[in-house]
């Protein structure tokens, strides 16, 4: 089998169905995954293990597959044609190996996203922290990537991603924009977020907060006048505010909080709806930092959080409720999903 030509066909289908994942796995016909659905493409042959080693080597160099079969998990990038981009992983399941792809959009305005405009005004800012929090798949790089596009086609700014892997690539335009690819370019994403404090930098985009010493690092930079963007696997703003804290020891968690307090932008928690007329569309909770939000950060009020954000309504904060009702009444969606992805069903029902 020619692996690079079918694992290209297999692609082509995930691009041509509208997809956004392709499984391959021994002793399966290849998956891929349509608007939240799993679709088995039964027309393709059963995978055999010498098959999956086959797309292993095309994605994976010789030394990174040696790593892999002895670490056993390994994150990549892939480039199809130079028209596409995929992020995969490869893992061990019975003994046996698993690729995953997903393919990353192409970089898109927040009106082809339907993001709300508050979110550029956020990009247009000197210097703060700003999340984008949601569980896996829910679009919070593909959102970052329009923040990020946005500065770089109006400012003249350095801006630093670091990534594992490369997702989004930008081509310059107004901005400088130097892409660093943790295991390749920097050790890990701590070594390279210190080291930006040398590099001249405005602007930092940390694919993933995965330590506190990079929480702390990246909270310190947004305090020392660079505008810093990251994502978080949480579900709401208060969830988010309490996971960056509690992965401090205690002796330090009121440091952190008053750093959090100062620097904060806001947080943008968005989950990806599947629309009545097909594919998906966001539903999104957005919290803005104010005196009363940073108060409550201090004071570790942060259950009080999403009264805050449900009262700010005026100040431009999103509820996520008001958010999927906004969606049903426009014919977007079904009221049976907005209640599956509510996080609050009994406050939807009272709006309803």
């Amino acid at each position: 089998m020619d692996y690079k030509t079918k694992l290209e066909e297999l692609i082509l289908t995930v691009i041509h169905e509208g997809g956004s994942d392709l499984h391959l796995g021994t002793g399966r016909v290849p998956i891929i995954r349509v608007s939240g659905e799993l679709i088995f493409l039964a027309k393709h042959s059963v995978f055999t293990e010498g098959d999956i080693m086959g797309f292993l080597g095309e994605v994976l160099e010789k030394e990174k597959i040696d790593s892999f079969m002895e670490n056993h998990e390994a994150d990549f990038s892939y480039d199809f044609r130079g028209e596409a981009r995929l992020r995969g992983n490869a893992f061990f399941q019975k003994g046996l190996i698993c690729l995953v792809f997903r393919l990353v959009p192409k970089v898109k305005t927040f009106a082809e996203l339907h993001l709300p405009p508050v979110l550029a005004d956020l990009a247009r800012k000197k210097q703060g922290f700003f999340l984008v929090v949601g569980p896996v798949g829910q679009g919070k790089s593909t959102t970052l990537s329009a923040m990020i596009d946005l500065i770089n086609k109006e400012q003249a700014r350095n801006i630093v991603t670091i990534e594992d892997p490369i997702e989004h690539v930008y081509i310059p335009n107004k901005s400088i924009i130097n892409q660093r690819e943790v295991g390749i370019d920097t050790h890990d994403f701590n070594v390279a977020l210190k080291s930006v404090f040398r590099e001249d930098v405005n602007v930092i985009m940390i694919g993933e907060m995965r330590t506190p010493g990079t929480i702390a690092t990246a909270v310190t930079a947004a305090e020392t006048g660079h505008l810093v963007f990251s994502t978080l696997h949480t579900n709401n703003a208060s969830q988010t505010i309490d996971r960056i804290i509690d992965s401090f020891p205690g002796d330090q968690q009121d440091q952190i909080r008053a750093q959090l307090a100062s620097s904060l932008l806001g947080i943008f928690s968005q989950r990806l709806i599947p629309r009545i007329t097909g594919g998906l569309i966001p539903a999104y909770e957005l919290l803005l930092n104010n005196n009363a939000v940073a108060n409550l950060i201090r004071e570790k009020r942060t259950h009080e959080v999403d009264i805050v954000i449900e009262t700010g309504m005026e100040s431009g904060m999103v509820d996520l409720n008001h958010s999927l009702i906004e969606l049903v009444r426009a014919g977007e969606i079904s009221i049976e999903n907005a209640y599956q992805y509510s996080l609050n069903p009994k406050g939807l029902e009272r709006m309803i």
